[in-house]
């Protein structure tokens, strides 16, 4: 039996923090769905087709296990549909804890079939987010070997800076 995961996010933009619990989840999954969620109360710096796009770029070499998609309900009904086994949340440090534990209760409580699943980013990852990506990026900080190619040049775009490839 196949077991599958949905990995959701915002991806705005994929880091290589996303890649790697991506990576490190597919030692316990057979499949990771990668979906994208839409909050209404969030500001996208990137429209879905260009997170999606961005997504296939930093997961290439995980074709067949991977697949990415988005959705806009409740992720355990998306869960449920997908006939996922577990949702697969990052965790970075404590900070994350409270909020990631509230929600897997809510999903529990919404869905008891569907189970979370944590995993510690690696050290190496672990103060990265797309927000502080973003907010260094805005300044023209050295944010390179935190994104993949296509979501750096891509945000480097995005603030007018000059594509470092021309």
């Amino acid at each position: 039996m196949q077991r599958t995961a949905i990995c959701p996010g915002s991806f705005d933009p994929v880091t290589m923090g996303h890649v790697d619990i991506i990576e490190r989840g597919l030692k316990i999954f057979d499949r990771i769905i990668v979906t994208i969620l839409t909050n209404p109360v969030k500001n996208y710096l990137f429209n879905l087709e260009e997170r999606m796009e961005m997504l296939a770029d930093g997961l290439k070499g995980f074709e067949g296990q991977v697949e990415i998609d988005h959705y806009d309900g409740l992720l355990v009904d998306y869960a449920a549909k997908r006939k996922a086994d577990a949702i697969l949340r990052g965790m970075r440090a404590v900070s994350d804890f409270e909020y990631e534990f509230q929600m897997a209760l809510m999903n529990r409580k919404l869905n008891r079939e569907v189970q979370t699943v944590f995993l510690m980013t690696s050290l190496r990852w672990i103060y990265t987010s797309s927000s502080i990506i973003k907010e260094a990026a805005k300044f023209g900080g050295d944010v390179e070997n935190m994104l993949p190619s296509l979501a750096h040049q891509r945000l480097m775009e995005k603030f007018g800076f000059p594509n470092p490839a021309s």
